[in-house]
Order: structure tokens, then sequence, then C-alpha cells
């Protein structure tokens, strides 16, 4: 049982994560609006660093940037490098948190190295992929010059929204573990509605 509770929280975190995606990242690239992608990539380090200070073991990165990637892909349009962004950064964040962020570990420098780790690492990852072995023609178009646009200045501004939001997210959620543990059934109760509300609200709307 204790297994299938984590599993529902790390969907919930992921289906919340592919949400923001799904919808603000709608309105924000419709709209246009600068540097879209820091503003997603925001909001999905702060849930990656929530979740992590709730359940801190290697792998529960990975599946929540990869349930992030079936939400889009269920309820939005196959963007495919969007999808491609989302599983870097969940992975590298894994990375970065399991070397350096322990269970039970305080907020400090090790959660903003993590965070800081995490986005150079995905948008990188990301440009050099996209570009380089997918050869996707936008980005081979832009050749070297869009991709250390994209690393040195998408990357550094979501770079330093994540020493301020992972660390923020994992105190939060650190604090939250201790009350989920007490009261485990309201937790496992709570992230189930949630995760069935967003994928409901994902099919009708999105």
């Amino acid at each position: 049982m204790k297994n299938i509770k984590t599993w529902v929280i790390l969907l919930m975190f992921g289906s919340l994560w592919g949400f923001s995606e799904v919808f603000a990242g709608e309105f924000l690239y419709s709209e246009r609006v600068p540097f879209a992608s820091v503003w997603l990539s925001a909001f999905a380090l702060f849930v990656l660093g929530l979740s992590r200070g709730l359940i801190n073991r290697p792998g529960s990165s990975t599946v929540i940037g990869a349930t992030a990637a079936l939400f889009k892909l269920a309820n939005a349009a196959p963007y495919w490098c969007h999808l491609l962004g989302i599983a870097f950064l969940g992975l590298f964040f894994d990375l970065a948190a399991s070397a350096w962020m322990k269970r039970g570990q305080k907020p400090g420098w090790k959660t903003v190295l993590s965070g800081i780790v995490a986005a150079y690492g995905g948008y990188a990852s990301f440009a050099v992929m996209i570009t380089y072995v997918a050869r996707y023609e936008p980005w081979v178009r832009g050749g070297t010059a869009k991709v250390l646009r994209h690393v040195l200045v998408g990357g550094s501004l979501a770079a330093v929204a994540a020493a301020i939001l992972v660390t923020l997210g994992y105190g939060i959620g650190t604090r939250t573990e201790k009350s989920a543990s007490t009261e485990p059934g309201w937790a496992f109760a709570g992230s189930l509605v949630v995760l069935i509300a967003l994928w409901t609200l994902g099919r009708v709307i999105g």
C-alpha cells in the first residue's frame, strides 16, 4: 500500500507539471511572452523541489518528468521538442538531487546547486539533442548561435529561478512530509483527488 501511495503522489506532481505545460504553456506561447520556456521551467523546478522534499528517492523526479510529458502528449498537440525538454529537465534534476539532496537534509547550498545543475543540464542536453541528433529543422536553421542563446540566456535565467524555487519548494516539502507522515490517509486521498481532477480537466478542456 505504501508503494501505491508513493506512486499516486508522484503521478499527481507530474500531472500538475504537465497541466501547467498544457494550459499556461498555451497562453505563454500564443501571446509570444519572452522566454516562455523559462517561466514554465521555473514552475517545474518548484514542483520538483517540493516533491523531493516529500519523497526523496532516486528516480522519483524522472517519473515526475515522464508523467508531465505524458500528460502534455495526451492533452495537447504533440510538440516533440517540448516533450524532450520536459523529460531532460526531470532527468537532470533527478541526477543532481540524488547526488546532493539527501533525506532529512535542510535546504542549503546543495539544494541551490541541484537546481542550477538541473537547469543548465536540462537546457544544454535539450538544445544539443534537438539540433545535432534529432536535426529538428528550426533548430538546425538557427545553428550554434541558437543553441548558445538557449543555454546561456534561457538556461541562465532558469538557473537563477531554480536557485530560489528549488530551495523554496524543498523547504515546503520537507515540512509537509512531517505532517503527511502523521496522517498518510489524508495525504493519499488528497493526492488521488487532485490527480483525477487534473486528468479530467486536461481531457475536457484540452
